[in-house]
């Protein structure tokens, strides 16, 4: 394991460089944990690898001596109820976010494993299977992995009945037994566990229908050079289906699916007061991620036209902000 990335961008003229990574997406209950390292220019850490392919004995060993090592860390996580309102990959970013605001320092550059950009007020380079490839990102792999681990440790303690400390949370047999044991607790992701509690429900045609739409919204995005950074966003005021952005502008779209028989225009259902919701929401959202660029609110309308390719049009910029003056007091 080498430092060959963060040397390539400290050539650019970044300075604070570090890695990023995450442990628990997959688990039934816990919190996800994100850990950010900056490591010195020159260091080297013998055994460093992707936490997955380390042995607990090893990662706890080597968890100090990253500690020890780095410039700086941090770690942050997004607990199971965070996870159930905003979803796996929102909850993930956000404790990417906060293991960044854990750092004391400001880093110039992130180098991020995988393909996804949490939004971060700095640059960021995703690396797919970063992990396995970046020292600083390996360094955090194994932070994050511990932490994780360790807090399940402790909460073994106080649910001995879930054995938490054998299987982390993971869905294995063990905890699937467990489960249907003694029911959930409040370290158990709902979102995760919807059949076992009784919750799912096929998706009602309509819900099929607004996934399919908000696929080719995206897809339309993407085709005319935006990048999507966000789907069904939420926040407590409302929720938004699309961020895109481009090298300027971020767009919060709208998306409104029909079909060709419906009564009325698909952008006639976007009123006043889903303008002010969507509006409050991208405001949240820019205030979280930082991100200086020009926000705009479009509306995407998309027919689905039975046997054939649907039709989709893009009405870029058809609010702005201007609708949040007609809030009540």
């Amino acid at each position: 394991m080498t430092l060959d990335f963060e040397n390539e961008y400290r050539a650019r003229g970044y300075v604070r460089i570090c890695g990023i990574d995450e442990a628990g997406r997959g688990p039934l209950c816990g919190p996800v944990c994100a850990a950010a390292v900056i490591l010195p220019e020159t260091c080297e850490i013998e055994g460093l690898n992707d936490s997955k392919k380390l042995s607990e004995k090893k990662r706890e060993a080597l968890f100090d001596v990253i500690c020890e090592t780095a410039v700086a860390y941090g770690i942050g996580t997004a607990d199971a109820k965070e996870i159930d309102e905003i979803n796996i990959l929102q909850a993930t970013f956000l404790a990417m976010r906060r293991a960044v605001e854990a750092l004391g320092v400001r880093p110039d550059l992130a180098l991020i494993d995988g393909n996804r950009k949490p939004g971060l007020p700095c640059d960021e380079v995703t690396i797919v299977k970063g992990d396995a490839k970046c020292m600083s990102v390996a360094a955090a792999s194994v932070l994050a992995k511990v932490a994780r681990d360790r807090y399940m440790r402790e909460m073994d303690k106080l649910y001995p009945q879930y054995c938490f400390a054998q299987h982390k949370g993971y869905g294995t047999k063990l905890h699937y037994e467990k489960i249907a044991e003694f029911g959930i607790c409040d370290l158990h992701r709902r979102s995760f566990l919807k059949k076992i509690l009784g919750e799912a429900q096929e998706p009602t045609p309509a819900a099929e229908a607004g996934k399919r739409g908000e696929d080719i919204a995206a897809a339309l995005y993407e085709k005319h050079g935006y990048t999507v950074t966000g789907r069904n966003v939420h926040a407590r005021c409302g929720e938004i289906d699309v961020i895109a952005e481009n090298e300027d502008t971020l767009a919060f779209a709208e998306v409104k699916t029909r079909a060709p028989s419906a009564l009325g225009l698909p952008c006639e259902a976007v009123d006043l007061k889903k303008q002010q919701k969507i509006v409050q929401t991208a405001l949240r959202y820019l205030q979280e991620h930082r991100i200086e660029k020009q926000p705009r609110f479009d509306v995407v309308e998309v027919y689905l036209v039975p046997d054939a390719v649907p039709k989709v049009r893009c009405i870029p910029a058809a609010f702005d902000a201007s609708c949040l003056d007609s809030l009540e007091a």
